[in-house]
């Protein structure tokens, strides 16, 4: 049996959509999750026009996702931080306060979309910030960073049901620390900016984390809590995450790169982080 879950913005899923595919598809009946945004019901069989049907849906404002019913509800949440739980990437912040902003968001767009190999991108826009005051970490935390609508949501929820969350980012430690004490998450891991005599200098630690330890942090910290990698969902927007969406149960790419939207079979474009609660079959009145 399979499951297929739209999600809209507040207000924008229509009952009549929801029925309409249903009955196309021989659904049975619809469970509304949230009124007017979130609604499910059950297949016997993959449909064959889902991909053709999902594309066109996501013109109207909805994301459609179809996938098997099987334990849906996941053990462990592993989540990319910029622009996914938090609404900024936090390298260009802090190129702002430096005054390279336009150099190093060129730089980042570019990465993000699997233009630019993610190390050397990494060390290029951390060598245009050189000498540098730390301080301006703790003034980016400060006044420029902002929690990705659904987020307290997604982590409360899914802790309270018993999972481990995980952050992992391919940007700084001096963030993710204070993001994860933030959202509560279980655990995060990212790179070490170096600092001397309070300034940066332009470098980063070794070895540097990118796609390939995002993947090797859910293969590591599965094994470690003794589940297995299809008990996990993940999520992130970028061209350093595909790996570990590619082996998670549930990888969702949430307001993603366009390269990257393009190779990800789940996609979300129009919901918020809630979505992922959503697809977990999760109501609104479930949410803690």
């Amino acid at each position: 049996m399979f499951t297929a879950t739209l999600i809209a913005r507040p207000g924008a899923l229509e009952p009549a959509l929801v029925d309409n595919l249903r009955r196309a598809w021989g659904g049975g009946a619809a469970h509304w999750l949230a009124r007017g945004e979130a609604a499910e019901f059950s297949l016997p069989t993959l449909p064959d026009n889902r991909a053709e049907l999902a594309a066109e849906l996501r013109k109207s404002g909805v994301d459609l996702v179809v996938q098997p019913d099987r334990d849906r509800r996941k053990k462990m949440l592993i989540a990319d931080m910029d622009s996914t739980m938090i609404e900024q990437e936090c390298i260009d912040e802090l190129a702002e306060l430096a005054g390279v902003g336009a150099q190093v968001r060129e730089i980042t767009a570019r990465a993000m979309n699997g233009e630019l190999g993610f190390e050397g991108a990494l060390l290029e826009r951390v060598g245009l910030l050189k000498g540098r005051d730390a301080g301006i970490i703790d003034r980016v935390l400060a006044e420029r960073i902002t929690i990705a609508p659904g987020a307290r949501e997604l982590l409360a929820t899914m802790k309270a049901h018993g999972a481990h969350t995980v952050l992992v980012s391919g940007g700084f430690t001096a963030f993710t620390s204070q993001l994860a004490a933030r959202l509560g998450f279980n655990e995060h891991r990212a790179n070490r900016l170096i600092i001397e005599n309070g300034r940066l200098t332009g470098d980063v630690a070794r070895p540097i984390l990118g796609r390939d330890a995002k993947v090797a942090a859910l293969a590591e910290i599965t094994a470690r809590l003794g589940i297995a990698e299809e008990e996990v969902i993940a999520v992130g927007d970028g061209a350093n995450d595909l790996g570990m969406l590619a082996r998670a149960g549930i990888g969702v790419a949430l307001h993603a790169k366009p390269a990257v939207a393009a190779q990800s079979e789940v996609r979300i474009d129009h919901g918020d982080l809630t979505a992922l609660l959503y697809l977990q079959g999760y109501a609104r009145d479930d949410f803690a």
